[in-house]
């Protein structure tokens, strides 16, 4: 699942595109919202939320969107060919000069802008948050420690907790404090949790890229996030991986069993 930093700079990309802007053409290829035609619209902004997407238009109306697994929206010029194909568009949305396309977009709703709450409202503080200010660290910190012993890498991916994080940033978050994605929230300094959360995100916020390390060579940007069975960049020690979490919510964590003490899996 793309990590908040990745929707946030499609966001970005998007608003640079269609804030402003008269949509010529509007569609969206998804069986709810089949009928609604988005033709005639301005686009006052777009914006995440953590992983979420919202294009809001100047009538009060907003498209919220999600990328879940495998989702995403591509910027293309007139005529341009697409990357992806055909049957996997959910949505399109065209200006003169710009043609938008939301792939694999399996969550797709329009609903009133002062309705967000709605869908965003349960959400932990967003890091990439425009305007990230001390009080919205100390919520996040506060929402951190609510279940001190719940495992740390199941609480940094609890979107309830703190928006944004992935399973990538999870594992360079545990990695980096020294503790496995098993121990404890309450063997970690929780506010240094938040704030390494937040730059790691932050650098990688503005370029498609994604570094832990500050490194960009191919297979020296993580420290173990997709290393298993590799040197830790560390200490040298096998990378190792196992699932965290139950059912639906399973995913790999990696972990160095060397730099990273605590309980493992």
């Amino acid at each position: 699942m793309p990590e908040g930093d990745t929707v946030f700079l499609a966001g970005h990309r998007l608003n640079e595109a269609l804030a402003g802007r008269t949509l010529v053409r509007g569609e969206l290829r998804h069986p709810r919202w089949a009928t609604a035609d988005l033709g005639g619209r301005e686009v006052s902004e777009v914006r995440s939320v953590g992983k979420h997407l919202f294009t809001r238009f100047s009538d009060g109306l907003s498209l919220h969107s999600h990328f879940r697994m495998d989702g995403a929206w591509h910027l293309y010029r007139p005529g341009e060919r697409w990357k992806r194909p055909v049957h996997q568009v959910r949505a399109l949305l065209e200006i003169v000069d710009r043609v938008v396309v939301g792939f694999a977009l399996h969550d797709l709703e329009l609903l009133p802008t002062a309705h967000e709450d709605r869908i965003v409202g349960h959400l932990g503080p967003d890091l990439l948050a425009e305007g990230w200010s001390d009080a919205h660290e100390t919520e996040a910190v506060a929402r951190l420690v609510t279940e001190p012993d719940r495992e740390l890498g199941l609480a940094l991916l609890d979107q309830r907790v703190v928006a944004g994080i992935g399973n990538l940033y999870k594992a360079e978050v545990c990695f980096l404090l020294g503790v496995s994605p098993w121990s404890a929230v309450r063997t970690v300094d929780a506010r240094d949790a938040v704030r390494l959360s937040r730059k790691l995100l932050l650098a990688n916020a503005w370029h498609p890229e994604q570094t832990t390390t500050g490194l960009s060579v191919r297979g020296r940007q993580h420290w173990v996030f997709e290393r298993q069975g590799r040197p830790c960049l560390r200490c040298g020690t096998r990378v190792r991986v196992s699932g965290q979490g139950a059912g639906v919510r399973e995913r790999p964590a990696y972990w160095c069993p060397r730099c990273q003490p605590g309980p493992i899996a």
